[in-house]
């Protein structure tokens, strides 16, 4: 059916929750009659109501041209499995629930049109489990907004295994038409968002686990040295960890227990003692009448008047503009700062032949402009470790002082960004384009992951790994064949490179 998305021109939202309005409403401003149902009648009068308030705020800013024509383009109906000719399209945004979603299409496939083509908006449930007991299965296909619908212009595309051939290009057309970005993504467990984001959240818990580091300072890392607009903690307070924890069990679970997605032993006594986050006032932060409360970060020891020796000539370079003296030798009196990549501090030191209680580990990752990390281990001297602490604050960076693990914290964040994005591009559960677009548009990163991992280098991010697999043995860390692939050939992240396919042309 080539041209079926040019040809919507008439749809129904069932569930006029917050979704359901916000779907209403992208619709009806792209132009196409949207008729609106729910079980309870005032919620579809509420949504109505909530549609046409925002589409005359829209116009007051010059962000609408007409407000009016929006509202009457909105239909109110008796119910959500009534009489449905000429209804090209139904959109499902009811409550996660296998069942109720089941339930719902076999009602309206009694109702409406053959030619009419189902759409659930789940976030989390198989779409092909969903159209199993259709006595048309191939009518259905997932189309996952993302809250605040208006506002947040990623949609996933999902057929489910016997959704018509024809029908996902078509959904991409549509959803491109109503002025989004779709991405079309396989029915696999999270889509792709939702799996794609597990690579911050589940390595920002591992670190927590260890008690390397607190959640405050995970995220003022996460925010200064990466770039995130949110911290992992931050960011599982505000989704709440109740809806957080499930997901990070079920994408687990569906993947049949893959390591790289192993959730943390941490979140379900969390979960059981009502620690959600945000929506109920203590989470991993607590809350005052909303506000976020963040004890303000330790005060550092004066700039040292002992030499400091490191080996990174950018870093000294820092160190020397801040006034700090800085020497071309392990001098016995000098403080000695060691770059750190995909190594402990410990392993660092033994490794250059420097004596550990000196030693103290820097993670070099961002180039050292807006956050300093510095790493303690056990045997480091607290006068050289207080020392070390001093001379990078004199930079006027602030400066995360954390206990040493296998890979600073930036660097375990980043690699598994990256590496969960490999994974997802070589399972070809989407393109290597879509998986970018996904993460960038749905999660807020700065960029895309294959990206990020061809500006940080394929080949850092591969040395970070392979040093956390040797030094934890923990199969979380083993590298995708996408990325050690990639190193080896001099290939971009971001190119699926030559395929079966490009021979048989």
């Amino acid at each position: 059916m080539t041209g079926w998305a040019g040809k919507v021109g008439r749809i129904r939202v069932i569930g006029t929750g917050v979704m359901g309005r916000g779907i209403g409403q992208l619709a009806a401003t792209a132009g196409v009659t949207v008729e609106l149902a729910d079980v309870r009648r005032e919620a579809v009068d509420d949504a109505i109501e909530f549609i046409g308030s925002m589409a005359d705020k829209l116009a007051a800013k010059g962000k609408l041209a007409d407000a009016r024509a929006v509202q009457d383009r909105l239909v109110p109906v008796a119910s959500p499995d009534a009489p449905a000719d000429g209804v090209d399209l139904v959109v499902e945004a009811v409550r996660e629930d296998l069942a109720t979603k089941r339930a719902l299409f076999a009602d309206l496939e009694r109702v409406c049109p053959q030619e009419t083509i189902f759409a659930t908006n789940t976030s989390s449930l198989s779409v092909t489990e969903i159209a199993a007991e259709l006595a048309d299965p191939g009518r259905l296909v997932g189309l996952h907004f993302f809250n605040p619908v208006p506002l947040m212009r990623l949609v996933e595309v999902v057929p489910g295994t016997r959704t018509h051939d024809w029908l996902p290009a078509e959904a991409l057309e549509l959803v491109k038409g109503w002025g989004h970005e779709p991405v079309l993504a396989k029915d696999a467990p999270g889509f792709l968002v939702n799996h794609a984001g597990r690579g911050l959240n589940t390595e920002a818990l591992q670190i927590l686990a260890e008690a390397l580091a607190e959640p405050a300072d995970v995220d003022r890392v996460a925010r200064d040295v990466l770039g995130l607009k949110l911290g992992p903690f931050e960011l599982l307070d505000l989704t709440g960890l109740d809806v957080s924890h499930a997901v990070l069990e079920s994408i687990w679970s569906g993947f049949h227990g893959d390591p790289r997605l192993r959730p943390s032993w941490l979140t379900r006594p969390r979960v059981a003692a009502g620690l959600f986050g945000r929506k109920n006032g203590e989470g991993f932060y607590s809350y005052a009448d909303g506000k976020q409360q963040v004890a303000d970060e330790p005060e550092a020891p004066p700039k040292p008047t002992s030499p400091v020796f490191t080996a990174d000539e950018h870093l000294a370079r820092v160190l020397s503009g801040a006034g700090v003296q800085v020497v071309s030798d392990a001098y016995p009196d000098a403080v000695l700062l060691v770059p750190l990549y995909g190594e402990s501090t410990v392993d660092a030191a033994v490794r250059a032949g420097l004596p550990p209680a000196r030693v103290t580990g820097v993670d070099p990752l961002g180039g050292y402009e807006r956050r300093l990390t510095m790493s303690v281990h056990p045997g480091l001297d607290p006068a050289a470790g207080r020392a070390a602490w001093g001379a990078l604050a004199a930079t006027g960076r602030p400066v995360t002082v954390v206990r040493d693990g296998p890979a600073p914290i930036a660097q375990r964040l980043l690699a598994s960004i990256v590496n969960t994005a490999c994974f997802i591009a070589g399972q070809q559960l989407a393109t290597p384009a879509d998986i970018d677009t996904a993460v960038r548009l749905g999660l807020g990163y700065p960029r895309g992951p294959l990206a990020w991992g061809d500006l940080v280098g394929g080949d850092v991010v591969l040395r970070i790994l392979r040093g956390l697999a040797a030094t934890t043995g923990d199969p979380r860390y083993r590298p995708s064949p996408w990325l050690t692939e990639r190193v080896a050939l001099g290939l971009p992240l971001v190119s699926a490179g030559t395929t079966p396919t490009d021979l048989r042309s």
